[in-house]
């Protein structure tokens, strides 16, 4: 089975917002070396280029005031630069349009640890989670292994991450918890416990709720939230993240992802907001759910956390939407170096970081 060697290979960029405190550790495969190479350092491809030239070019008043000059002087030129105008912004609405339809699913969540056997242990007998498949690179010193409540084409799955000799992460204060929903948070905080698992809130409603939930840590500290719920096709149901702007943070999501606003949550008692977006209804598919803490902009996102990957059709017009919606593109789109999935990364206006996959190289790669 073939592997995701462009989550792992976008973790190992030299990008200027990870921390000097990372961990070093080599890139996925030797398929992919040629990624060993800062931002600065990548040239995308003539056609990427050329698409560039074509859509990023911003429409301003001040266009129509040097046109009119050169309409007395040069009519032709003037007419050029007016309809480069005119084709630009319909470029910018028909590619934010085109997210709101594109074909969009969250695929996993890339973290790492520092025991994979015990993490692994963890996941299967105290959550539920099935071992999907398990990949070893010895030649670049690290493990990969795929774990969730279902198939990887259909549900939202876990990429847990261990690079050989790194038994301990820098989890940061931004990171703060995965979503699992059970039938019965009671007898799996039971089961935890007998498994020797930690237990950092009882079983009870949630503040200002009628929900039972409890929260409960891996063993390398990641916190889950269990939720209380009937059956539901997607049991790995939540991704949290503390952003510093709310409201900055929704719009983006909802512009260069196609996100849908689910439901805005204010709680002045304990001075935090949460905003939960996604593709489709929260008991139905997994949620990024995005936290705001009164007064706190900035977080420190340690080195454990990596990002979440999320399938499109198009990983060009992709990229086009996340730089007209003030993200920033950290992988330009196109194939990887030796394979042929088509990937794009970038950063929210917060720092945090997702990886766009080719919806049928994606498949492909699952064969």
């Amino acid at each position: 089975m073939a592997s995701h060697s462009y989550v792992s290979t976008t973790l190992n960029l030299n990008l200027s917002t990870l921390t000097a405190s990372l961990p070093p550790f080599s890139s996925p495969s030797s398929k992919l070396s040629a990624l060993r190479i800062s931002n600065s350092s990548y040239f995308p491809s003539r056609r990427l280029a050329l698409l560039h030239l074509g859509s990023v070019l911003p429409y301003s008043p001040l266009l129509d005031v040097k046109a009119s000059k050169l309409l007395r002087a040069d009519g032709s030129t003037a007419d050029r630069l007016m309809a480069q105008a005119a084709t630009s912004t319909t470029t910018k609405e028909n590619v934010l349009e085109w997210v709101k339809n594109d074909n969009r699913r969250m695929l996993h969540v890339v973290y790492r640890v520092g025991d994979l056997e015990k993490t692994i242990k963890f996941y299967t007998e105290c959550l539920g989670m099935k071992l999907l498949r398990k990949r070893d690179i010895p030649e670049d010193r690290y493990t990969n292994a795929f774990l969730g409540f279902g198939p990887e084409d259909s549900h939202f799955v876990v990429e847990l991450t261990y690079n050989y000799g790194v038994d301990k992460y820098d989890i940061g204060t931004g990171f703060g918890h995965f979503g699992v929903a059970v039938e019965d948070v009671d007898r799996t905080v039971e089961l935890i416990k007998a498994k020797g698992g930690t237990v950092t809130r009882e079983p009870g409603p949630v503040k200002g709720g009628s929900t039972k939930i409890a929260f409960i840590e891996d063993p390398d500290g990641y916190k889950f939230e269990l939720l209380e719920r009937g059956p539901t096709p997607e049991p790995l149901c939540q991704v949290m993240l503390r952003v510093g702007d709310l409201d900055r943070a929704i719009n983006y999501y909802k512009k260069a992802f196609g996100m849908e606003l689910l439901r805005v949550k204010d709680n002045p008692d304990h001075k935090y907001t949460i905003a939960m977006m996604g593709y489709g209804p929260e008991d139905k598919n997994a949620v990024l759910e995005l936290t705001y803490n009164y007064g706190v902009t900035e977080y420190d996102k340690g080195n454990g956390y990596a990002q979440i990957a999320i399938g499109t059709d198009d990983v060009y017009k992709t990229a086009e939407a996340v730089k007209l919606s003030e993200g920033k593109i950290v992988l330009e789109p196109g194939p990887l170096p030796g394979l042929n999935t088509k990937v794009t990364a970038c950063l929210d206006p917060d720092g945090w970081k997702t990886v766009f996959v080719d919806n049928i190289d994606f498949l492909k790669e699952l064969e």
